[in-house]
């Protein structure tokens, strides 16, 4: 294999990728800009009168704001664990998708943290957070995990993508000038030789063990933040564990409709196939086990120990979230688990569908631990107008959320254009090993 004449031929492969717009995409993209511009001029009436015109008040003082920041959180978290245990034990069929979970976890890491900022009412006091931090608040845990988590995932994805950003600024001679000044500084001048090779190996496998640490701690500290306090809700000693395998949940499930959209829009059939969707489709359902066993588990100490705060909670989410009660924890985990248990079930689309409905449960999950609790506090509230009773998402709220959503799908396609979804870099090396070992590699493929 003549590994320059193979790195244009992946180069030219994946070139259209990088350089056209179709007209779909152009659409495709404007909306999302419209969608964020709606977002912006949301944000900007929020700013100027003030949360009044959210659903928040003195009672539920978290909304969907704050349960927007779990789920991207607990995405990006997720990600970085999967990231760091495909590349750290060296899974064959990781290169199909570790660029897809790389991506997702740094972007979640950055639009969940923005939630909290619109959650604030006195942004003019942030820099109070870092210049007067208490060490004995979970919060000031949670700034300190988020930050470690975003610098360590970040410099492990520019660890992974620069083999490929090297390939590029050797066969990209008739690429725009920006775009090769740009590719030649990202390469920092790594030209894949062996000693190259062996130390960005070693590093990356490095980072990768330290990301899955980073992973189970920093997502560890978010839930603290909730049980260490005494709310009926939330008091309890699974929350760590049981909000980690939440995490994994998720993130499971966005990387399958990720892989889903990717390869049927960008027609990458050839490198994300079907044994990818089983895998992943298997992973989802061992962990629908895990998260509706931490579920059941969850309601029923609750419901068993009689308490009054406890049994009023319940009364709430059997009341008037009832139908919510049921999508998030019966249905967003015993469909998943039908259609993933059964082989015959196990196609593409139906796996696909499993993890729309996963994610949509997860969300609504989250949005049962937060508003129902903080609508049951330990004293009755005193004001009788619904609205400081209980919690209705504003428009101002919804068109931040989706605004939100928004610029994460944007700027996964804006990386898209920079850098291939696929790394050509992880071909050169599966092929590079086929050729030593093809007996072994053969065996797993299969």
């Amino acid at each position: 294999m003549d590994l320059e004449i193979r790195k244009r031929e992946l180069v030219k492969e994946f070139s259209p990728m990088l350089k056209k717009s179709t007209k779909t995409s152009k659409i495709w993209i404007a909306f999302l800009i419209a969608v964020i511009l709606v977002g912006v001029v949301a944000f900007i009436i929020q700013a100027v009168k003030g949360h009044e015109v959210t659903g928040m008040r003195d009672n539920v003082v978290w909304g969907i704001y704050i349960i927007n920041f779990i789920f991207f959180v607990c995405l990006s978290y997720s990600g970085a664990f999967i990231s760091g245990i495909l590349h750290f034990f060296k899974t064959p069929w990781k290169n199909s998708v570790m660029r897809i979970v790389e991506i997702i976890t740094v972007l979640s890491l950055i639009i969940g943290p923005i939630f909290i900022l619109l959650c604030i009412g006195r942004l003019d006091r942030l820099h109070y957070l870092f210049l007067y931090p208490r060490i004995q608040s979970p919060i000031t845990w949670d700034i300190i995990a988020i930050l470690t988590d975003l610098i360590g995932c970040f410099i492990y994805l520019y660890l992974t993508f620069i083999p490929d950003f090297a390939i590029l600024r050797d066969n990209s001679k008739k690429a725009p000038a920006w775009r090769q000044k740009l590719y030649k500084k990202l390469a920092i001048g790594y030209y894949d030789t062996p000693t190259q090779r062996e130390k960005l190996h070693k590093i990356t496998r490095t980072m990768s063990a330290m990301i899955i640490a980073l992973a189970i701690i920093a997502y560890s500290v978010l839930a603290w933040i909730f049980s260490l306090t005494l709310q009926p809700g939330w008091n309890s000693s699974i929350f760590a564990p049981y909000f980690i395998v939440a995490g994994l949940y998720s993130g499971i499930g966005v990387i399958i409709i990720a892989m889903y959209l990717i390869r049927k829009f960008y027609h990458l059939e050839h490198y994300i196939r079907k044994i990818h969707f089983i895998g992943a489709g298997v992973i989802l359902l061992v962990i629908s086990l895990l998260f509706g066993y931490f579920t059941f588990s969850e309601y029923f100490s609750r419901w068993f120990s009689h308490k009054t705060h406890d049994v009023n909670l319940l009364n709430t989410l059997f009341n008037r979230y009832f139908w919510m009660f049921i999508f998030a924890n019966y249905i967003g985990v015993i469909v998943p688990i039908i259609i993933l248990f059964f082989k015959k079930f196990r196609t593409i689309k139906s796996i696909t569908f499993a993890a729309v409905i996963a994610v949509l449960g997860l969300w609504f999950n989250r949005y049962l631990i937060i508003v129902p609790t903080l609508e049951t506090p330990y004293l009755p509230i005193q004001d009788s107008r619904p609205e400081f009773i209980h919690y209705s998402a504003t428009w101002i709220e919804w068109a931040l959320s989706f605004a939100g959503v928004a610029a994460f799908i944007l700027f996964f396609i804006l990386i898209m254009r920079l850098v291939p979804i696929i790394p050509m870099s992880g071909i050169i090396d599966h092929e590079r090993e086929q050729k030593r070992h093809p007996k072994n590699l053969t065996q797993n493929q299969k």
